[in-house]
């Protein structure tokens, strides 16, 4: 069937449902035409027109593939140089932008059969730095032109005497440093020696502190058993303990108010020896127990005189 004459209803129509983009595996590449279904597809396989450019092809079939990969290479590397230059970007979105030129070389006439294939070639052969995430791979540009060569290599010289720069600020201040140093240890030397500093501080030949949990009984001096009263020629025996440390327990604390009322004095003067002597021993919540009961006592006694 001929092909409709350009300007004929017939040719415009074929124009629209050709406009845009088709099914990859309908289009041959060697013949360059892109077939609208499969039926278009297997017809076309089987012109003659087809057959004679498959035959040249044959004949040096990995020419044509090395020159249709080379072609598709250098199409993506340069959509991706100008598109978006050394930045980082997802390699598929790369491909969709360079798919949507209908004359581009198909990669299905590549040696690449995937896109993942074709983007680890560029990683290995150093075009760009390649990455995989979860979302897919990511691609970015090196430029390795003479110009931006020239570029890095002045960044990095200035790098250099930048670092150099503060290499030598650090070594005067250091200079300046220990210089300060030692004109504070001439002055210190002609002058009084340095002032302590305050703070607590131990001696060396300080006895240690003991602290011990198991409870003392009260003690008397054997002279203060026979001691004479200001009155009479009354005798007091000893006030004996009623703790026994044999059978006391060492982390029950005595009860101060009974071993008071067990051993009250007779006379005012022994009672007041008996007090200082027992306040040693008690803590400072008894001793205030014992206070707070001295005072109601004696506002008692006031109260009934």
């Amino acid at each position: 069937m001929p092909r409709a004459e350009v300007g004929t209803p017939k040719y415009l129509a074929n124009k629209m449902k050709a406009k845009g983009l088709q099914r990859l595996r309908w289009y041959c590449q060697v013949c360059q035409k892109q077939c609208r279904d499969e039926n278009g597809f297997k017809c076309h396989a089987q012109s003659e027109a087809h057959l004679r450019q498959m035959l040249v092809v044959g004949e040096h079939a990995g020419r044509h593939i090395a020159d249709f990969s080379s072609q598709f290479q250098h199409d993506y590397v340069q959509l991706l140089s100008r598109r978006f230059g050394t930045k980082r970007v997802f390699a598929n979105r790369v491909y969709q932008e360079l798919i949507q030129n209908k004359e581009h070389v198909h990669m299905n006439a590549t040696r690449w059969v995937t896109l993942t294939e074709f983007v680890k070639h560029l990683g290995r052969a150093g075009i760009a730095h390649v990455d995989e995430t979860d979302e897919g791979w990511w691609v970015a540009w090196i430029d390795n032109s003479p110009k931006a060569l020239a570029k890095q290599a002045a960044t990095l010289q200035k790098e250099r005497a930048t670092m150099s720069d503060e290499q030598r600020e650090r070594i005067l201040i250091a200079e300046q440093i220990e210089r300060a140093r030692e004109q504070e240890g001439a002055q210190g030397s002609g002058s009084e020696g340095p002032p302590e500093e305050p703070g607590l501080k131990r001696d060396e030949g300080a006895d240690k502190v003991v602290l011990s949990l198991t409870p003392k009984s009260l003690k008397l001096d054997p002279s203060s058993k026979s001691r004479p009263t200001g009155g009479g020629g009354l005798k007091l025996s000893g006030v004996k303990p009623d703790i026994n440390p044999l059978k006391a327990n060492p982390l029950k604390r005595p009860n101060p108010l009974k071993s008071v009322a067990t051993s009250r004095p007779v006379e005012g003067a022994t009672q007041s020896e008996e007090k200082k002597q027992s306040a040693s021993t008690l803590s400072a919540a008894e001793r205030i127990i014992l206070e707070e009961q001295e005072r109601k006592r004696r506002r008692r006694e006031s109260i009934t005189a």
